[in-house]
């Protein structure tokens, strides 16, 4: 018996430091690490020490035997990796299973080398990777900075309920908050309570990993009626972001129109149709489940400029949205192009997952309108469906009272232009088309990249200062990926302090916390937030979930105030 990894494999190669037979592939050193959307177990060299599956941070890894009828397609594409490559020789004189290549060390610190003082802006994967780096490879002492009153970063917003193996890798990181050389200041904004001069002046170096919180524009007449959203917003909203969109979302409609053909289109297209008693046992907004239990939606239309071979998507998502109860996935063939593309691609493309599924036109009317006892792909009593429509653009959106009426999108042809138009009638569209970052008061800023400047993670001409992350490289990658996006800046920081080329700083540490403190009152530390997580879980034991999370800061703050005081007076 061999182990397979699937869907939510979160790529940061833990699995790859622990495997005894050096099996799974590709590795950090190898020319592939980073390009291929999963990390892949090779069943001829697999010994089934179960080392990968324990040390997975987001529980991907399962023994082949175990797979349900669901997930057997991640045993081929495991296997499906290694084909035609050379199987790895076994060591014949030793008691090695394989080969091992000299060792290698990237970093060289002096001996002598001190404990450094750095600033983490920002709690999110890609700045916890940097502080668990620090932490478990020098002397630092680092103070973790987020502008919400709780940390998490987009492990606790972005991820979607429904992936609650993925959530996993935040108790990676949550040991570190309690960590003895770390102190927590959450609640604190950079440019609104501290400038970023101010955090420079108290620390030897400052990493920031403030992500990329806004999302990108479609530019199309009718953008800002009421019910053009951003997937950000809406994602927001079902995680119970502080800041999340305040009067809710309006799911009185019957189709839903999504833009765009990354991850997060299929995340959101999942949740709009998803069972909302499933979604119960998740730690889903409480708001969010409670609308979704009265929505209407029975459709949701995913528009790709591109065509299938082409989409954002990974392939293990794609699979995963095929297994839905209760929800039927359909291809648009209006355009000759998708067909052609799909009935072309190997078993290893993205298109060729497509491969069998039904092909439909969709109708301009509601799916209640277009649906008819002959059309066994259209939606009827409870059944909803999620239409992947290829090779269409959003040319206008249209309002009609306090919300969208319909979106219009090219419709088929063949031809650069897409051959015409159509109107679909749809209540709700959401543009998940891209997120982009903002800058951060102090630093420079590409306009066009929605990046912070840098060279390997060390921001150009302010010394001291580094960035991690998607405000480094762009939205791009997933969770794993700010491990080695990490290392490099980490890596720089290093070799910058060992060369004295690092600002001195001119406060201590208890002189920033006062500074916090005096200027925003409702900071919150690691005690406070360990209150948080308490009375997350409590709330969630009662209503047999994970976790009921607060929604508000006011909620936060005070409950991180609340538990402190009870915790000192006992």
């Amino acid at each position: 018996m061999t182990y397979a990894i699937t869907q939510t494999c979160c790529n940061d190669a833990t699995c790859v430091a622990v495997c005894p037979v050096n099996c799974i592939h590709p590795t950090p050193e190898e020319r592939a690490f980073g390009s291929t959307e999963m990390l892949h177990i090779d069943p001829r060299a697999c010994i089934d020490c179960g080392a990968c599956a324990d040390a997975c941070p987001v529980d991907a890894i399962f023994p082949v035997d175990s797979l349900s009828a669901g997930q057997r397609e991640y045993a081929d594409i495991n296997a499906a990796y290694y084909e035609g490559a050379e199987p790895l020789a076994a060591e014949v004189d030793g008691p090695n299973f394989h080969a091992w290549g000299e060792p290698v060390f990237e970093r060289s610190l002096p001996s002598d080398f001190g404990p450094l003082r750095v600033a983490v802006v920002g709690t999110g994967p890609a700045g916890m990777y940097a502080a668990q780096d620090l932490l478990l490879h020098t002397a630092a002492e680092v103070t973790l900075i987020d502008r919400l009153p709780v940390a998490g970063g987009l492990v606790r917003y972005g991820v979607a309920p429904d992936h609650p193996a993925t959530k996993k890798v935040g108790d990676t990181f949550s040991r570190f908050h309690s960590h003895p050389r770390v102190r927590m200041h959450l609640g604190i904004e950079v440019g609104r309570d501290v400038t970023a001069e101010e955090l420079s002046a108290h620390h030897d170096a400052v990493i920031y990993a403030v992500g990329a919180s806004t999302d990108r524009r479609l530019g199309v007449p009718g953008e800002e009626t009421p019910g053009c959203l951003s997937a950000t917003a809406f994602v927001a909203w079902y995680n119970a972001h502080p800041e999340a969109v305040a009067q809710g979302v309006d799911l009185s409609a019957e189709r839903v129109v999504v833009v765009g053909n990354g991850n997060v289109a299929l995340d959101v297209a999942r949740i709009l149709v998803a069972d909302p008693e499933a979604l119960a046992a998740t730690d889903i907004a409480a708001q969010a489940l409670d609308a979704l239990r009265a929505s209407r939606v029975r459709e949701v239309v995913v528009l790709g400029r591109r065509g299938p071979e082409d989409a954002a998507y990974t392939r293990s998502e794609l699979l995963a949205l095929k297994h839905v109860p209760g929800v039927e996935l359909v291809v648009d063939d209006h355009d000759p192009r998708t067909a052609a593309a799909i009935d072309a691609a190997g078993a290893g493309d993205r298109a060729g997952v497509l491969k069998g599924l039904a092909r439909v036109r969709t109708d301009a009317a509601s799916p209640t309108d277009a649906a008819s006892p002959t059309d066994a792909a259209s939606p009827t009593g409870g059944e909803r469906r999620i239409v992947l429509r290829f090779h269409s653009e959003v040319r206008e959106i249209r309002g009609e009272g306090d919300g969208v009426n319909s979106v219009r999108v090219t419709d088929g042809g063949g031809d650069g232009d897409g051959g015409g138009t159509a109107d679909l009638k749809a209540g709700l569209l959401l543009r998940a088309i891209g997120y982009r970052g903002i800058p951060v008061p102090g630093l420079p800023f590409d306009e066009a990249s929605g990046t912070v400047p840098h060279e390997g993670g060390r921001v150009a001409g302010v010394p001291g200062s580094y960035v991690v992350g998607w405000i480094k490289r762009g939205p791009s990658g997933g969770i794993g990926a700010n491990r080695t996006c990490a290392a490099e800046t980490v890596g720089t920081l290093l070799a910058d302090a060992v060369a004295g080329e690092l600002p001195a700083p001119t406060g201590d540490a208890r002189a920033f916390r006062r500074l916090a403190r005096q200027r925003n009152r409702r900071v919150v530390d690691a005690r406070g937030l360990a209150a948080i997580d308490r009375a997350e879980r409590d709330r969630g034991r009662r209503d047999g979930r994970p976790r009921v999370k607060l929604a508000t800061v006011e909620e936060l703050v005070a409950t991180a105030r609340s538990g402190r005081l009870l915790r000192l007076t006992r």
